[in-house]
């Protein structure tokens, strides 16, 4: 039985990876944005060990939840699973002068990286979308360019597989991974997505928990159970470095 924290588990992806898992008898704690969706996601999943909330635009909340976390205990996995929609009309500024793409989908899962207590594996939730993004961090705030949602979008889910691969290299006795679920029909993918909603959670179930060979490796990106190349920037030592660089700047914390 394992112990594992899922971030933005109250619907989506999120919520059938702690289904799944709590339905193989292991211990599932969800992360919520806000007091409402913990009381719904209880109602929905009352076998969840406890429903943390924390809204990951807030460098301040995100590193609540990372305390609210390591109260717990040690846990075996943490699956970071929260993201923005790249359907965003426009560029939305946090209450730390952040991009809030960036915020959610970058810095949150660095800031709980680093922060919360080392746990065995480590799950980040990417796209196929990272291929062809934009890898000039000299803009990653889009405060420069023409809003463009999509490649926003894009770019945090390359960072996404940045920060997996760097974890990687950082931490050896760390299994830290990233996962392309697909264009599954959530509320961000829309009801027309193409995907197979509940293929789209198995992946990063079992990262999480399985004894498999081939689940126990790390630095690896996944497709449905299957390592997939990623596009090679992400495999580009200096950039991951470099983003990390970045995310220790901004939020003040470094990973150690």
């Amino acid at each position: 039985m394992s112990l594992v924290f899922i971030t933005g588990a109250t619907d989506g992806l999120g919520f059938l990876a702690a289904e799944l898992l709590v339905s193989r008898g292991h211990r599932v704690v969800l992360h919520a944005r806000n007091s409402a969706r913990e009381a719904d996601a209880r109602r929905r999943l009352p076998a969840a060990e406890a429903v943390l909330t924390g809204d990951l635009s807030s460098i301040d909340q995100t590193c609540g939840i990372a305390e609210q976390v390591n109260r717990i205990g040690r846990f075996d996995a943490v699956i970071h699973n929260a993201g923005t929609d790249y359907r965003a009309p426009r560029r939305i500024e946090t209450q730390d002068g952040l991009s809030r793409h960036f915020a959610v989908n970058t810095l949150g899962p660095y800031i709980l990286t680093a922060l919360i207590q080392r746990p065995k594996r480590l799950v980040y939730l990417s796209s196929s979308m990272h291929r062809g993004a934009n890898a000039d961090f000299s803009d990653v705030q889009w405060k420069r360019r023409s809003w463009n949602s999509s490649a926003a979008y894009a770019e945090t889910k390359l960072h996404d597989l940045l920060l997996a691969f760097a974890v990687a290299r950082y931490w050896p006795d760390v299994f830290s991974n990233a996962v392309d679920p697909g264009w599954v029909p959530t509320r961000m993918g829309g009801p027309h997505a193409p995907d197979d909603l509940d293929e789209g959670c198995r992946t990063q179930v079992w990262l999480a928990v399985s004894g498999d060979a081939a689940a126990c490796v790390s630095g690896k990106y996944f497709h449905h159970m299957r390592q997939q190349p990623p596009d090679p920037i992400a495999c580009d030592e200096s950039r991951q470095d470099q983003l990390m660089e970045i995310c220790s700047r901004l939020s003040g914390i470094s990973l150690n």
